[in-house]
């Protein structure tokens, strides 16, 4: 009779087998009927485990990155003109123009939820006072930061166009919009408003102008050209109800499809998994004690 080789190499290796002991010997006892509570509660907990460290997950793309809106950028006129008074309504009459417009133009950011929004002041120049995103909060919160006179006390409104062109330069919305207010005449700039009408038709934007204050203090005629030419649409306003009125007729604007790579929402549910299992183990310990 032949012997078991592992046998053969124990015997000729003289190896010493050391004995292990286990002091749970229960755990491969025989489970023996489902009804065993205690062992279906530790397979739960198993179970429940294993699902929480396989971390579902939901993934939003609904919202902001497949939203409907438009690329859209306010440019504000900022010149000295801008603190005159007597625009508001009685509650608010000793506003300046320029703190009414900053209520009413943070306001109607904060309505447009689909939309990126930018924000522009010109007055001697212009600048970005905010890029074009999605981050309405932080737009409504840089308006109220800005002041009458920061880009000087004149009115350069072909730079204020021109560089609400800028901020939209990298936009990949089909529905691009600029709302140009201002209360005063262009006198200032190295940009006319032709040359700014043109850019803006060469970058497929639609131009809609706002001139606020009483009849004469800004260039209807102008306003209006560039409107037309831009595709877009002129309002006038004489005091805070009407500009008030106008914003909300500029919410209708037409609305596009656009994307933002940057926004994607993950929800995890890994924490409702492991809830349960807090519990039981708490149950597991309590029985044993007891048992004890």
């Amino acid at each position: 009779m032949s012997v078991p080789p592992l046998w053969y190499c124990l015997y000729r290796c003289k190896i010493v087998v050391t004995p292990r002991y286990f002091p749970h010997l229960h755990f491969f006892a025989n489970v023996g009927k489902w009804g065993n509570l205690d062992w279906l509660l530790k397979a739960l907990v198993v179970l429940l485990m294993a699902a929480a460290l396989a971390t579902p997950v939901v993934v939003d793309y609904s919202d902001p990155r497949n939203r409907n809106g438009v690329d859209m950028v306010l440019a504000i006129d900022g010149s000295g003109s801008m603190n005159a008074s007597g625009f508001g309504d009685e509650e608010n009459g000793r506003m300046s123009r320029f703190e009414i417009v900053q209520k009413i133009a943070s306001d109607f950011v904060m309505k447009r939820i689909e939309d990126n929004v930018g924000v522009v002041l010109f007055g001697d120049f212009a600048f970005i006072a905010s890029p074009v995103t999605y981050e309405k909060e932080i737009i409504a919160e840089m308006i109220g930061y800005l002041s009458h006179g920061m880009a000087g006390q004149n009115t350069a409104i072909g730079e204020g166009i021109a560089m609400s062109v800028r901020a939209l330069r990298d936009s990949k919305a089909k529905s691009k919009v600029v709302i140009l207010l201002t209360d005063g005449e262009h006198n200032s700039g190295s940009i006319s408003p032709k040359e700014a009408i043109a850019m803006v038709q060469k970058g497929d934007i639609k131009l809609y102008t706002i001139g606020i204050g009483k009849p004469g203090e800004f260039d209807n005629a102008l306003l209006e050209h560039l409107a037309t030419q831009g595709g877009g649409k002129f309002f006038a306003a004489t005091n805070q109800k009407e500009l008030q009125s106008v914003y909300d007729e500029i919410d209708t604007l037409e609305r596009s499809s656009i994307k933002s790579e940057q926004h994607t929402f993950f929800e995890h549910y890994y924490q409702w998994l492991l809830s349960p299992v807090v519990f039981i183990l708490w149950v597991l310990i309590w029985r044993r004690r007891v048992a004890l």
